[in-house]
C-alpha cells in the first residue's frame, strides 16, 4: 500500500531536539501535564501542515502528468532536508533552552510543541513531503494520520518508559538522550534516502 511509504518519516520528524524535548519534559517537575501539551501542540501543527501540503496540490492532481510534477518536488524538498540535516550534523549538543523545560508549564510545553514541530526547517520539509506525496499518488488525506499518529507516539515514548518503568525510566532516558545527540543526524539521513529511494523508483518505474 502506497501511503505506508509515508511512515518511515516520522523518524525524522522526532530525530534531535524534538525527541529531546520530550525526554526532558518528561523528567520535568509537572510532567504529565507537560508532556500532554507538548504532544498535542505537535499533533495540531504537523496536521496542519501535513494538510495544507495535500490540498494545496492535490488540485493538481487531475492534469496530465502532475503526479510526476508533484513527486520530482517532493524529491527536491527531501534532497534539501537531506542537505540540511548533513550540515547541521555537528550541532549534537542540546540548546541552552533546554535547561529550562524541567520547570516548564503547560502553556509552554504547548508552545514548544506547535513551534518546534510545525517550524523547524527539517519538519517542515518532512511534513511537505509527505502531504505532497499522498496527493501526488491521489492517495486520501486520511492516509496522513497513520504518519501523525506514529509521530505523536514517538514523542509520547518518554512519558510511557515513565509510565510503565518509573524510577528505573529516569536512570534510561538520559543515555538515550546522549545516544540520540551522537546519532540523530545519522538515523534522520538514513531514514531519508529510503524515502528518496521510494520516489525514484515511483519516477523510473
Amino acid at each position: 500500500m502506497s501511503f505506508l511509504r509515508v511512515l518511515p518519516l516520522a523518524f525524522v520528524m522526532i530525530a534531535g531536539p524534538q525527541f529531546l524535548s520530550a525526554i526532558f519534559l518528561a523528567t520535568s517537575e509537572n510532567w504529565r501535564r507537560n508532556s500532554a501539551a507538548f504532544i498535542f501542540g505537535a499533533a495540531l501543527s504537523i496536521t496542519l501542515l501535513v494538510s495544507l501540503a495535500y490540498f494545496l496540490g492535490i488540485g493538481a492532481n487531475r492534469q496530465r502528468g502532475s503526479n510526476t510534477t508533484l513527486s520530482v518536488i517532493v524529491l527536491v524538498i527531501l534532497l534539501v532536508a537531506m542537505v540540511h540535516t548533513y550540515l547541521t550534523r555537528k550541532e549534537s549538543e542540546p540548546p541552552k533552552w533546554m535547561g529550562t523545560l524541567t520547570t516548564a508549564n503547560p502553556r509552554f510545553a504547548f508552545r514548544l510543541g506547535f513551534l518546534l514541530l510545525g517550524f523547524f526547517p527539517s519538519d517542515i520539509l518532512t511534513s511537505v513531503a509527505v502531504g505532497s506525496y499522498l496527493a501526488a499518488n491521489g492517495l486520501p488525506w486520511t492516509d496522513s494520520l497513520g504518519f501523525i499518529a506514529l509521530t505523536v507516539f514517538f514523542l509520547s515514548l518518554p512519558s510511557l518508559v515513565l509510565l510503565g518503568f518509573g524510577k528505573r525510566a529516569e536512570a534510561v532516558l538520559p543515555r538515550v538522550r546522549e545516544w540520540m545527540n551522537a546519532n540523530s543526524w545519522v538515523v534522520s539521513e538514513v531514514v531519508i534516502l529510503l524515502f528518496v529511494g521510494m520516489i525514484l523508483n515511483d519516477l523510473l518505474g
